[in-house]
């Protein structure tokens, strides 16, 4: 099961077995990966784990039902169990009208290459070596005081999808991951902060000490926090918290939600929502990628696309079953697993840079907040209501002040994608990625 040709073979005599049994079709995909990951705390190892595991996922189609079902046992015998179970499962099922496989022109015939795999695996020493420098350099900030660990990790994951409509394809993917949580102070009135990195590649992984020295400063920086009064002012969203709006709006542009009529944002395909600066790209093919793919799990074909061109919503996140939904095309945007039915999901989505600075950004601000972390998810889809525990500074004449915590940032989705205005400094570091950027106008309840 090591080569790419035994995995479809495998996938391709499922589905000539569910066919033969009575599917009129199917799909099937494999899932494979291997991971290890190391903690380390108080320059000791805490725990080491290793895990290998495979399974495989079969999807058929009576008429217009569906079902699907997975094994981890890739035995013969487990096999043709499965087939049998997810034909009964598929005959006892109410009808989907929107169900089915892609047409062949909406396959993925060209595979780009992402390089998206890192073809090393990490010796157990490698990984206890970039922990130790990770948590030596975070401890060795003046004001940190204790450590509630580094983990370093790595992982990779092949994946093939096969079917009866004639798609096969394969890839694999790889993360190196390396994360550092530190406190810093006395008593009760200690503060906590961490950092963290990954990449497909391991030369691509920021150093260890420079993760670690970040995480000791933000914790130091957080030290005697006190709450604002409550107020309506500018806030600026660090980096790490600005990504949260990008996922906000991908939930609420996902194809099954506006199928159903339950995003605040089912109305304004093709309106514009954010001012004319602002484009938002959702990009499948980005080399070397956290989340590049050749083809989605259906496999239909990926391509870079602008969700948000010049302020305006330019499409949907669709599978196939929300495209036919909706009267539309696919978009190419169908994720899955192997015991789940495909579900649209983005890829590398990244709110493009501006043209200030952070500094800048804030410049004119006399009385405003800058948030480093969110707590919680009072978030509406349905109205776009926002409503999240933050912590940060607060922003005096332009500048940092003092610390801030305990407060809530309250607006809505709608007025806040109307008044971002977004700074040059964009890193590619999550997956949903965001430069800082800057929302006018929002309540912070404070004291």
């Amino acid at each position: 099961m090591n080569a790419a040709d035994d995995k479809l073979n495998l996938l391709a005599d499922l589905i000539r077995k569910a066919t033969a049994a009575g599917a009129d079709g199917a799909d099937a995909v494999f899932m494979g990966g291997r991971s290890l990951s190391l903690t380390r705390r108080l320059g000791r190892p805490e725990w080491l784990d290793r895990s290998e595991g495979a399974d495989v996922g079969l999807r058929v189609f009576i008429g217009k039902r569906q079902a699907i079902a997975s094994s981890s046992d890739l035995s013969t015998d487990a096999l043709e169990e499965l087939v049998g179970r997810v034909l009964t499962m598929a005959r006892s099922v109410p009808e989907d009208p929107y169900c089915g496989l892609a047409e062949p022109d909406l396959l993925a015939t060209d595979r780009p290459d992402l390089d998206i795999c890192d073809p090393a695996e990490p010796a157990t020493e490698t990984l206890v070596e970039r922990a130790a420098r990770a948590e030596d350099a975070a401890r060795g900030v003046p004001g940190v005081t204790n450590s509630e660990g580094a983990e370093a990790g790595w992982g990779r994951m092949e994946v093939a999808i096969a079917a009866s409509n004639g798609f096969t394809g394969v890839y694999g993917t790889s993360r190196h991951s390396l994360s550092v949580s530190v406190l810093a102070g006395e008593g009760t009135a200690m503060e906590r902060d961490y950092d963290y990195a990954s990449a497909v590649f391991a030369k691509d992984l920021d150093e260890p000490e420079a993760i670690g020295r970040s995480a000791g400063e933000k914790a130091v920086r957080r030290l005697k926090p006190r709450k604002m009064e409550t107020a309506q002012v500018p806030v600026v969203y660090d980096p790490r918290a600005a990504r949260s709006l990008l996922s906000h709006l991908a939930s609420a542009i996902n194809g099954v939600a506006v199928a159903r009529g339950t995003t605040f944002l089912k109305d304004k395909l093709g309106k514009r929502i954010f001012p004319r600066a602002v484009t938002i790209v959702d990009d499948p093919h980005r080399r070397r990628g956290l989340r590049s793919r050749p083809f989605d799990g259906e496999g239909v074909a990926t391509r870079r696309c602008n969700v948000i061109d010049n302020g305006v919503l330019a499409t949907w996140i669709l599978d196939l079953r929300s495209a036919r939904q909706l009267g539309m095309a696919p978009t190419g945007h169908a994720g899955r697993g192997s015991s789940s039915l495909p579900s649209p999901s983005v890829a590398n989505l990244y709110l493009e840079p501006g043209q200030a600075t952070p500094k800048d950004l804030m410049a004119d601000i006399k009385s405003g907040f800058y948030i480093t972390e969110l707590i919680g998810f009072g978030v509406n889809g349905v109205t776009g209501d926002y409503s999240r525990g933050a912590a940060g500074f607060r922003i005096e004449d332009g500048e940092l002040a003092h610390p801030v915590s305990g407060v809530t940032v309250a607006g809505n989705l709608n007025h806040m994608f109307a008044n971002i205005t977004a700074a040059d400094d964009l890193e590619f570091r999550y997956g949903t990625d965001a430069p800082t950027v800057r929302v006018d106008g929002m309540t912070v309840a404070g004291r």
